[in-house]
């Protein structure tokens, strides 16, 4: 007789089975971890150079141009310098990444004025200030995935500390957080965080017209603050539920803590709501992010941005690729978020092993 296969496993192998979205939870995972490595694969510096027999990094350690032997200031021109090493042949040489090209660096040497349509050169084409809109797209990706993640993460603690509270004591404490909640959850969101990015954080440099945004983390902070309360009724109506089970009447009766009682044994199994809710709330704050970055109280510049690339392409509606691409891009990221939650929600229903079937 073969041993019982766990629950857990008859899940995961049920959203394997899903294939719409398990190759899209291959896709973005492959993907996100992909876009740690984008300085390697897309930047103006280079990976390594060889110049007079020796060897220099310059991801790792900053080098001045007169050090390459450049007549210039700051930092040196690395693709004019792999082409003059090319013509000199001396034995020197530069190893550029894949796409030579950074995600702030404003390409001076494009003919034309910017933004420039795309090219062999430039898949994507250049925005307004003349970066390659690929590259830029390739990092905001990071930073889009990056920040839906971190928010998730602080808002679903803040929720299932909150919501287990109040389902696992019940009472008074319970009337008084979901009146809590309510009062809190009334705020307008988007007013606030116009507030909050205009008020908090000071808003002119002195003696500069410049204002300052907030940044990365004071944002998911910000953002958490609010994507909490949603989680927290489900959590809440779950140990509302299993705190009425015989397993924790016997952990009860064996003396274990409340603190252990809540985490150790409810909580696992009040877990599925958690698992479902997870992609959508990832497509939630990427659109947060985007519209934010859209408004201008986003990320602070020169943050490679989908949110600043699709205001560039209402600014320049005449030059498509700068409306087609980022939204591109982005309606792409979100359907196969979404493809995985629907096929995380279909493989966690509670009624698929359900003993009432």
């Amino acid at each position: 007789m073969s041993a019982p296969v766990s629950l857990v496993r008859r899940r995961m192998g049920k959203f394997r089975r899903l294939r719409r979205g398990y190759y899209s939870f291959l896709l973005i995972t492959g993907g996100y971890l992909l876009s740690f490595f984008l300085p390697l694969l897309a930047n103006n510096v280079p990976l390594a150079v060889k110049y007079r027999g020796e060897y220099f990094f310059p991801l790792l350690t900053y080098h001045a141009a007169p050090e390459f032997g450049q007549n210039a200031f700051g930092d040196p021109e690395y693709r004019s310098l792999k082409q003059q090493f090319a013509n000199a042949g001396e034995g020197n040489w530069v190893l550029m990444p894949i796409i030579p090209y950074g995600p702030n660096e404003s390409l001076l040497d494009v003919p034309g004025t910017p933004p420039h349509a795309p090219s062999a050169t430039h898949l994507f084409g250049t925005d307004d200030r003349g970066r390659d809109v690929l590259v830029r797209l390739a990092y905001g990706f990071n930073v889009s995935m990056t920040f839906s993640i971190l928010v998730m993460i602080a808002g679903y603690a803040t929720g299932i500390s909150v919501g287990a509270a109040l389902g696992y004591f019940g009472g008074r404490l319970d009337i008084l957080g979901q009146r809590g909640i309510e009062i809190w959850s009334s705020l307008p969101f988007l007013y606030t965080i116009i507030i909050i990015s205009s008020v908090i954080v000071p808003v002119y440099l002195p003696g500069r017209n410049l204002l300052l945004q907030p940044s990365l983390w004071l944002l998911v902070v910000i953002l958490a603050a609010f994507d909490w309360m949603g989680i927290t009724y489900y959590i809440r109506g779950e140990f509302y539920r299993e705190k009425a089970k015989d397993y924790v009447g016997a952990a009860i009766a064996t003396g274990v803590s409340e603190a252990g009682i809540m985490f150790r044994h409810i909580l696992p199994n009040a877990l599925t709501p958690v698992v479902s809710f997870a992609p959508f709330t990832i497509v939630a704050n990427i659109g947060s992010l985007v519209a934010l970055d859209f408004l201008g109280f986003g990320l602070p510049a020169p943050t490679p941005s989908w949110g600043e690339l699709i205001g560039q392409g209402m600014e320049n509606l005449t030059k498509w690729w700068l409306v087609f691409y980022p939204l591109g891009v982005m309606f792409l990221t979100l359907l196969l978020v979404v493809f995985i939650g629907e096929a995380v929600r279909e493989a966690f229903d509670p009624k698929e092993y359900s003993r009432l079937r």
